[in-house]
């Protein structure tokens, strides 16, 4: 603030004087002005001293001071803003100087360089010179759109950096599964992989187009971690396929009754119930409507390409060990609220298989592992199977659904699976 009547120009004061002559033709509120500076104050450049000194300008300005062909002029003494603000006289103008080239105030100087105003006595300004706030009047609807851009930039930026997150921990979590557990493959690599993409974590200061990057890059390399994950477990192809009726049949009881997967949870839990289940007549019978008594399996036929046609009831044949839908819909609460709430009444196999089919993704399990249960274990036991499956994974009894199913069917494939007995025992209060 020279004193010698002018001051140097530079392309900043002139912008700010152009701005100036915009807002002396609008009428905006005071308020609104101030207001919409002060949101975007970080981003065109403004600290929170510059925000205290706008304030004490805006406080000596009145209302009609905002309307249109009036300019806010303050003609405040330094001696008025330093004790409004506490600045020192050099800190003063060096925050006058930045609001001048931000260009939210202008410099309007009088001959002899010196503050000085007078109003009428309808308390209108006739003749002023000072600190112009007339810019921030120009600019209040460019701030107003550049706070809903950047609204929706901090939005978006949130939803990426969770985005991340979630993605950063369901890479963890396989990865250290899968070291835990030993399973099979590039586990070490995976984990050497994973670290270097935690190194280069966006900062949070990070803008959208760089989280957007850094998501697809992790994105892609979960992909690559599902893809060993599932490949670890290596389901049976046809040409390994031992069909049920071909199984050797075993009449020693079996001691281990735990199927092969990640957890080691046992299926198979002896029943209290008054006839104890001594076959496994459940999975035999079902399996023999699909598969027929002489099987021809041709190399060339794929699993897709079962007949998945369930024909039959088990309501109208004799039971003993063998279930009906009632006990798999009371042994499985789970199950049988979201079949319910999917499929609607659950009359008969054929409608528990269309539910098992609707709920099989929810619980995990890939397709290609259902289309191999349903060849090996036939539709019945393979819906009953994801029933299980459901009611065991959401009471957290097992962790692992894929790896699960895949020790059902290695133990149908060699004639140890009872799963009726899962169900009975869980009626029984014993578990399943």
């Amino acid at each position: 603030m020279t004193q010698s009547g002018w001051r140097k120009p530079t392309p900043e004061l002139l912008q700010a004087e152009r701005f100036a002559e915009v807002g002396e033709q609008l009428t905006i509120p005071k308020t609104r002005a101030i207001v919409a500076t002060k949101k975007v104050a970080a981003t065109i450049g403004l600290k929170s001293q510059d925000l205290l000194l706008l304030d004490t300008f805006g406080a000596v300005t009145q209302p009609q001071d905002w309307e249109q062909g009036r300019r806010p002029i303050v003609w405040a003494s330094n001696h008025f803003l330093m004790e409004q603000t506490g600045f020192s006289l050099a800190t003063l103008r060096r925050h006058v100087r930045r609001l001048c080239e931000v260009g939210v105030i202008s410099m309007k100087d009088s001959p002899n360089g010196k503050r000085w105003g007078r109003r009428d006595a309808d308390g209108v300004i006739v003749e002023a010179y000072g600190f112009d706030l007339a810019p921030m009047a120009a600019r209040a609807e460019e701030f107003e759109a550049l706070y809903e851009h950047l609204q929706a930039e901090r939005a978006l930026c949130a939803s990426l950096r969770n985005a991340i997150t979630v993605t950063r921990r369901m890479i963890r979590a396989k990865i250290e599964k899968a070291l835990e557990a030993g399973l099979r493959g590039p586990w070490s690599n995976l984990q050497d992989v994973f670290r270097e993409l935690l190194d280069g974590l966006p900062a949070r200061s990070e803008r959208a187009g760089g989280l957007e990057c850094y998501l697809d890059r992790i994105k892609a390399f979960l992909a690559s971690v599902e893809q060993s994950f599932e490949k670890a477990f290596d389901w049976p192809t046809e040409t390994d396929v031992i069909l049920p009726s071909k199984a050797p049949r075993e009449t020693k009881k079996t001691t281990n009754m735990k199927p092969t997967s990640l957890e080691n949870e046992t299926h198979i839990l002896t029943t209290n119930e008054l006839n104890p289940v001594i076959s496994n007549r459940f999975e035999t019978k079902h399996a023999a409507g699909v598969v027929p008594k002489e099987p021809v399996v041709e190399p060339d036929e794929s699993v897709e390409d079962v007949d998945l046609d369930i024909s039959w009831s088990t309501h109208t044949n004799k039971r003993s060990s063998d279930i009906d839908v009632p006990t798999l819909m009371a042994s499985c609460p789970h199950f049988a609220e979201m079949a319910r709430g999917s499929q609607g009444f659950m009359r008969d196999w054929n409608d528990v298989h269309r539910a098992a089919a609707a709920l099989r993704p929810i619980v995990g399990i890939s397709e290609d592992a259902w289309n191999v249960a349903n060849k090996i274990l036939g539709p019945a036991v393979a819906a009953a199977s994801i029933a299980l499956i459901l009611d065991k994974s959401t009471e957290g009894e097992i962790k692992s659904p894929g790896g699960y199913l895949r020790g059902l069917v290695e133990r149908a494939q060699i004639g140890e699976l009872h799963l009726d007995r899962s169900f009975y025992g869980r009626l029984s209060g014993v578990g399943g």
